[in-house]
């Protein structure tokens, strides 16, 4: 598995480059001592884990996590435990604590590992969705959908082919689980977009051919992992 660490500690950044050293299948592709570094790494590289500390300048190892459109596994390894709640949360591989010894350290990577090797073997996502409406179950084909926009408690599934907007009871949070994170993805507290149908992007927005979508500061990252490239 690529992995990078992320430290502003040189020992620490030492240690853990050791640590990774001596775990075949664990391969360093980058030392980061900020947020920033490392999200530069993350879309230089496939990289599968993050060693991360939580209390840096700048962001900090949660707000890291929170960052990234498309995340990869992270374990956090830092001198405090007030943050363990919020990690699992996040759904954090592991929480180490410093100085974390080799063989805990061991078991937090093969932690990872399985999950890595459950995801190489998931199935290809479903090409539609089902959704509660009206008592019915209403049929919604993914690849139909340009973007979904919440609306209180509902959300309205907007339509690729001028098709009436879908409008459903239904939470993002919810919607962010059913749909495929790597063909859609939270620009917004209320919107979600279908990558391949944004036609331009610019710093704050997106657009969806003539409509213009909001990109909110917590998802900023988002354009530079959509375009590759710094807006």
């Amino acid at each position: 598995m690529n992995c990078i660490i992320v430290d502003d500690e040189p020992l620490a950044l030492d240690l853990l480059e050791d640590y990774i050293s001596k775990v075949p299948f664990l391969k360093l592709i980058a030392r980061c001592t900020n947020a920033i570094d490392a999200i530069e790494a993350i879309q230089a590289n496939p990289i599968d884990l993050v060693f991360s500390d939580i209390q840096m300048q700048g962001l900090n190892g949660m707000q890291l996590i929170k960052t990234l459109a498309v995340k990869p596994m992270f374990i956090m390894v830092t001198a405090y435990n007030t943050y363990a709640l919020e990690g699992y949360e996040l759904d954090v591989v592991d929480y180490l604590l410093k100085p974390a010894p080799f063989d805990r350290f061991v078991k937090a990577c093969y932690k990872a590992l399985n999950s890595y090797n459950l995801r190489q073997k998931e199935p290809e996502a479903p090409d539609h969705v089902f959704f509660h409406a009206d008592y019915s179950l209403v049929k919604v084909m993914l690849d139909e959908v340009s973007y979904i926009e919440a609306i209180k408690d509902y959300v309205k599934i907007h339509y690729t082919n001028g098709k009436r907007p879908f409008l459903v009871r239904h939470s993002m949070k919810g919607i962010e689980d059913v749909f495929p994170q790597s063909r859609f993805l939270r620009i917004h507290k209320s919107y979600i977009v279908n990558t391949a149908c944004i036609s331009a992007v610019r710093k704050n927005s997106v657009f969806i051919n003539d409509f213009e979508l909001p990109v909110s500061e917590q998802y900023k990252d988002i354009i530079s992992q959509i375009t590759n490239k710094k807006i």
